[in-house]
This record gives structure tokens, C-alpha cells and sequence, in this order.
């Protein structure tokens, strides 16, 4: 089985150093393994040179079967220990800082403290990973779902609200249409398209853009709610990121009439394997702690949650 597991490895990873760090062994090991794996078999599973590692076609079409096999006997062990309610072994998760830092943290917590033999490492960064090859089993991910190989689910819709401090509105006067933003102070958040910020549907069904100049723009959406929260001017955030300004009266949600676009929260894994049993409780867990609508789209007296999208 350490054969089998070996060549997977190299096959995901591109190369016999990256595979050895995986897996806490040495270069040799790996190398090792992949010979006897081969002489075994009586095939050349893959092409080496000096430069780059790849599969031959039948180490590809071994490949597929080896990784299912081994996604076969993790969801048998994890469902064994599952009956018992034990779960173990580790969740290498990949998640976008700000969400992560905010509403990650107490499911982690919670979800490690009922499965004690279970540990995670979880990567906070809102680069998008390669789950593959990077060896993640599963990555939450705030955005529109994009084509992708990768399997979704969905965990949470995520809704964006337009806000500013009840300063900067006492200057600069409320917004009464999406086109009167041209003439405010605008903070953008670099990590959205541009002309995705301020999209709508008008009455007709139509796509509507607006794109008032930026005075500031930065890659974190805290950053972005400090300045708000300064008066320095508008922001488009999820609501799960200002929930919590809005209810204590810090920002003020603007147009709230208006259906700005929809987002959503979802978990992704690679496709190919089953869905191990530590997998699917975690992601059953999350969706259970966020809800549907999600807690974070309360936003108490201070104004109504945002209408949201179709779709």
C-alpha cells in the first residue's frame, strides 16, 4: 500500500521532491518505492527526466484506479470510526482570510472539540490554491463559482451591502440612486472585478453598472471597513464582513432597495474520489453553523438585509 500512496503522490504533486515532503520521507524512499512499484507490475509508470516527471498512459490510467482505491479504503476506515463517533487523521483546509478569521474560527474550534483525534491545518490566504497539487482536501471559497473540475457545494448564499459612517453621510448626504454614487468617495476592494461592484438589475431585467472612482483600494476587506468606519467614504462589502458595524451602528447600509449581485460561500474538493467521512462531517458541520439565510445577514435595527439575486 506505501507503493501505491508513494506513486500517487508523485503523480499529484509533479515530482519525487515534492512527493518525499509530503509524505515525511526521504527523496530515496520515494524513488524507491516507485521502482518497486514498477518492477512489480512489470510497466513503466512514468516518464523521468532531468527536468520534469510525467505519466506515461498507463500510469495515468493506473493513477485513476490507485486513487479511488485509496479513496475507497479512507472512507471505509473513516465510516468504521464514524460509527463509533470517531473521527481522526488530519484536514489540510484552505479558506480566504478575512471569512476565515471571522466565522472559520469558532466551527474549527467546535468541530475539533467533538473529534479529538482529528486536527487540521488550515490556511487562511485569498490566493485561490491549487487543491491537487498542493495536497488540500478541501478549500472554502466566497465568489461566483467559476467552470471548474472541482466539486461544490454550497454552503451559504453571501450578500452585499453598500454602506458608509453616519459622518461621512452627514457630509456628504445619502445616496438615493445607484447613479448618484459617481459623485461619492469610493473604497474598492481589489480582489472583485471592477464593474462587478456596483452591478444591479433594473426593473427591465437589465444588467446595470456603475463605476465611481476609487480613492482607495486594497486586497483586505477589513482594511476597506476601518476606513469606512473613519468617514473616509463608501464601501461594497459582504455582509459577513460589516454584519456586526452595521448592528452596532458604525455603518449605515445605503440603497437597500436595489439587488446588487450575489455571491455565495462554498466548499470545494477535488473531483475523482468519494468524499471521505472527516470531509462531509466538516462540511455538514459548516453549513450547519452558518445557516440558511446565514447569521451574519441579521443585521438588526439598524437597517434591512439586502435584497439578493436570483440565481
Amino acid at each position: 500500500m506505501a507503493e501505491i500512496e508513494t506513486f500517487v503522490q508523485v503523480a499529484e504533486s509533479g515530482g519525487i521532491g515534492a512527493a518525499a515532503e509530503r509524505l515525511g520521507v526521504a527523496k530515496s524512499a520515494v524513488s524507491r518505492r516507485l521502482k518497486e512499484l514498477e518492477e512489480r507490475l512489470g510497466v513503466r509508470l512514468v516518464n523521468r527526466t532531468t527536468r520534469q516527471l510525467s505519466l506515461t498512459d498507463t500510469g495515468k490510467t493506473y493513477y485513476e484506479r490507485a486513487v479511488q482505491i485509496l479513496a475507497d479504503l479512507e472512507d471505509a476506515d473513516q465510516n468504521a470510526a464514524a460509527l463509533h463517533g470517531a473521527l481522526s487523521g488530519r484536514l489540510k483546509i484552505a479558506a480566504p482570510q478575512s471569512f476565515g478569521v471571522m466565522h472559520l474560527t469558532p466551527a474549527v474550534t467546535g468541530f475539533l472539540n467533538n473529534h479529538p483525534e482529528l486536527w487540521i491545518d488550515l490556511d487562511l490566504n485569498d490566493r485561490r490554491v491549487d487543491l491537487v497539487n498542493e495536497g488540500f482536501d478541501l478549500a472554502v471559497r466566497i465568489g461566483r463559482l467559476e467552470d471548474s473540475s472541482l466539486i461544490a457545494r454550497r454552503l451559504a448564499p453571501v450578500r452585499n451591502v453598500v454602506c458608509a459612517s453616519p459622518d461621512y453621510l452627514a457630509r456628504h448626504g445619502m445616496p438615493e440612486r445607484p447613479e448618484d454614487l459617481m459623485a461619492h468617495t469610493y473604497l474598492r476592494y481589489s480582489n472583485v472585478p471592477e464593474r462587478r461592484v456596483f452591478s444591479w438589475i433594473d426593473e427591465h431585467g437589465r444588467e446595470r453598472v456603475v463605476n465611481p472612482k476609487a480613492r482607495l483600494v486594497s486586497n483586505n476587506g477589513n482594511m476597506l471597513q476601518a476606513a469606512a468606519e473613519a468617514g473616509l467614504g463608501i464601501i461594497s462589502q459582504p455582509t459577513f464582513l460589516v454584519y456586526q458595524s452595521i448592528r452596532e451602528g458604525r455603518l449605515v447600509p445605503i440603497l437597500t432597495d436595489i439587488e446588487w449581485w450575489q455571491l455565495g460561500a462554498y466548499a470545494l474538493y477535488p473531483p475523482g474520489r468519494h468524499l471521505s467521512a472527516k470531509v462531509r462531517a466538516f462540511v455538514d458541520h459548516l453549513a450547519t453553523c452558518f445557516g440558511d439565510p446565514p447569521y451574519w445577514d441579521d443585521l438588526g435595527a439598524a437597517g434591512p438585509v439586502v435584497r439578493a439575486m436570483a440565481g
